[in-house]
């Protein structure tokens, strides 16, 4: 049988980033869709694919919501980059379905997404059979994870149900058997054990990467959400990679097939070399409008508030966490704040542009005001507790579980309003040895309402107590949209040094 081969060219959770810019500076770096898309080279018998999260999670993104207000831009984009198909990822969902079509309805690629369905329980999006031009038929069955439920809004889902990833691509695979020479599973989701062990990681059904490759009869399976580096391997006889985020880099895989032998090879290509000027040409005046907003000023403060590693901030404390902490508390009224930071935070600087909060808050998250007991207070702020272990020679360091299967620093919660003490010495859910309002200890059954992020006020990232608290107000602002508005309120602030915490060992 003569040879036959397929390449795919993969890149998962761009968040945005198109252009060879982090937008913290002007400065060009190796890094956005244009850095990868000059390297494709493409034929009838190759296939660029997206794993999802594209629209939400840069500064460019916030623009082309928030000024533009659609999204087909990144769609033309997509478009001129090549792309033959896509599926959807959690925070594709962020803006709303009419904001999600415009970038659909744009697109030239084939969106394949298997779970979300309409409300009559068809399938909007399902798998396709792709023929290539030396004859190999290609079957691309989409999903995305289903904790979609959890972290949006309905409103945002308006029209669309998302259902079990794992039945719905069993249920496209058992459709394509038989009418197919090989099969492509494109997953936003990540994995729930150890690659190298099986050992397991997540006992959360948020991601069931290996699960999909021991159960089900893939032949490739790709993957993203968790950002990491998966150049390709096998397992349980599917072949898997996944794809870093932000356009650092993408998966080039070869695949060969032979008297019904087939043989996979990939790599990792970083981000790099000259952009294409026609695409930089054709965008540019959505890249010079982006910046232009971008660099309106919003505030001054006292001093600049800086980051540190993330293990000394949560061990020391953070006055970029105090601040978000305070904007939380002003804009609900609440008597308590927990806020996180991103895994790599970046501080705001004196003189504050709109660049810079977008940067150093880089979610959509909105929020949620709780009425919690002492009780799941404590067991909220065991968790944080959690974030930190001890090394073999007594030194406090990040505990493997918020750094395997992916790093999880925005796990870890700055709590405000309360004094308390961490002593990682002790188990985990005994860690919590004081814990003070106004000075006087709180007991199991006091009630408190506090201030959370949407995703936290969820339960997710290990936060179940949250789940099923009684709702006070829900504030369906951007939290960036709440930091503005803040600093428009007050133009010039002083930051003061506040330490409310200790950890002990």
């Amino acid at each position: 049988m003569e040879e036959k081969t397929l390449k795919i060219y993969f890149t998962s959770d761009l968040h945005g980033y198109i252009f060879p810019t982090d937008y913290r500076d002007s400065e060009e770096r190796d890094i956005g869709l244009f850095k990868c898309a000059n390297q494709f080279c493409k034929d009838g018998n190759t296939l660029v694919i997206d794993g999802g999260d594209i629209l939400q999670g840069s500064p460019l993104g916030a623009f082309c919501h928030d000024s533009i207000g659609e999204a087909s831009q990144f769609a033309q984009i997509m478009n001129c980059c090549g792309y033959d198909y896509v599926t959807l990822g959690n925070h594709d969902f962020n803006f709303g379905m009419d904001y999600l079509d415009s970038y659909l309805n744009t697109l030239k690629a084939r969106c394949v997404c298997q779970n979300a369905v309409y409300e009559d329980g068809a399938v909007r999006f399902p798998q396709r059979i792709h023929v290539l031009e030396n004859g190999l038929r290609i079957g691309i069955v989409g999903i995305v994870t289903d904790y979609v439920n959890v972290w949006e809004k309905p409103e945002h889902l308006s029209g669309l149900k998302i259902l079990n990833p794992f039945d719905s691509a069993r249920e496209a695979l058992q459709d394509l058997k038989g009418r197919v020479d090989l099969t492509v599973c494109v997953y936003h989701g990540g994995f729930e054990r150890d690659l190298n062990t099986g050992r397991i990681l997540s006992k959360t059904a948020e991601n069931i990467a290996y699960r999909l490759c021991q159960e089900l009869e893939f032949d490739i399976l790709l993957t993203g959400h968790q950002h990491m580096s998966i150049a390709g391997r096998m397992v349980s006889g599917t072949y898997t990679v996944q794809s870093p985020d932000c356009g650092r880099s993408f998966v080039s895989i070869n695949v060969s097939i032979s008297d019904g032998q087939v043989k996979y090879d990939s790599q990792i290509l970083d981000a790099g070399g000259n952009c294409s000027s026609d695409l930089l040409n054709r965008f540019d005046s959505m890249e010079r409008g982006a910046q232009g907003w971008l660099d309106v000023v919003v505030g001054h403060l006292n001093q600049p508030l800086l980051p540190s590693p993330p293990l000394i901030m949560a061990a020391e404390g953070s006055e970029i966490a105090d601040f978000f902490n305070e904007v939380q508390l002003a804009s609900s009224g609440a008597e308590l704040s927990a806020t996180s930071l991103a895994n790599e935070t970046w501080g705001l600087p004196q003189m504050v542009k709109r660049r810079d909060v977008l940067i150093a808050y880089p979610y959509t998250n909105t929020l949620t005001v709780l009425r919690v007991t002492g009780k799941v207070l404590r067991e909220a702020m065991e968790r944080s507790a959690e974030y930190f272990d001890l090394d073999d020679e007594g030194h406090i360091c990040v505990s493997e579980s918020f750094l395997k299967p992916k790093v999880e620093h925005y796990n870890y919660d700055y709590f405000s309003g309360v004094t308390y003490v961490i002593d990682i010495s002790k188990p985990h859910g005994n860690r919590i040895t004081a814990l003070l309002y106004k000075g006087a200890a709180v007991l199991d059954d006091d009630e408190f309402t506090i201030c959370l992020n949407s995703y936290r006020a969820s339960g997710t990232g290990g936060y179940p107590s949250y789940a099923g608290c009684p709702v006070v107000e829900e504030i369906n602002m951007e939290m960036s949209d709440l930091i503005l508005d803040f600093f428009a309120k007050n133009p010039s602030l002083n930051i003061t040094a506040r330490k409310n915490f200790q950890v002990v060992f």
